[in-house]
């Protein structure tokens, strides 16, 4: 060949078809789509007794739903308790759709350099909520929410974006778990049910 690099680039004996891979998931998608949900009814969303808390799914990567971009979930805090704390690269956007109480943010210095370097600042700052609100969490902030009201559940709707998961920036630490997480514990509605009622005080 005529040029004096080509016996550096012209090597291998694997081919594959990625890129006509790429066109044939193009062009097949908008009928997969037709089999996704675009319409999740309750008894489809998921329970998880996870170390934020109890947790419903709405939307997740893992359901087969229409959604791309965002996972959104809802935490059902039981009277006088409170979530997991944790944080997380991404925004968060929770609505607050029962209840009132706060939430604890205590807001971290980061630096990206060949790895990734964050360090909590040393204010904790709080924020008053209740029923009709929305409570906006900065990229990685420590966070974690109170349910004020001694007799009644908190419930919030949690949304997050997936782009952060899908550029490889998943940063999603755990510091503190929810008083009611038990790993291994399978949750339905009934169980939920007894987990939220309020605690008899002698």
């Amino acid at each position: 060949m005529a040029w004096g690099e080509a016996k550096t680039w012209n090597q291998g004996d694997q081919s594959l078809a990625f890129y006509q891979d790429t066109l044939t998931d193009a062009a097949e998608k908008p009928q997969r789509d037709l089999q996704r949900k675009k319409v999740i009814k309750p008894h489809e969303m998921p329970w998880e007794l996870a170390p934020q808390g109890i947790l419903k799914h709405m939307i997740n990567d893992q359901m087969n739903t229409r959604m791309e971009t965002v996972d959104a979930y809802m935490q059902i805090i039981p009277p006088d308790s409170r979530s997991g704390k944790h944080r997380h690269l991404a925004e968060e956007c929770l609505y607050v759709l029962e209840g009132h109480g706060y939430d604890l943010h205590q807001d971290c210095d980061v630096e990206i350099t060949d790895t990734y370097h964050w360090i909590p600042q040393d204010e904790v700052k709080r924020f008053e909520w209740k029923a009709g609100d929305v409570i906006y969490i900065p990229p990685n902030t420590i966070h974690q929410h109170f349910n004020a009201d001694p007799n009644k559940p908190a419930r919030l709707i949690s949304a997050i974006n997936r782009i952060y998961k899908y550029s490889g920036l998943n940063d999603l630490e755990q510091i503190e778990n929810a008083p009611e997480y038990e790993p291994g514990v399978t949750l339905n509605a009934d169980k939920v049910a007894e987990m939220i009622r309020p605690k008899i005080r002698r």
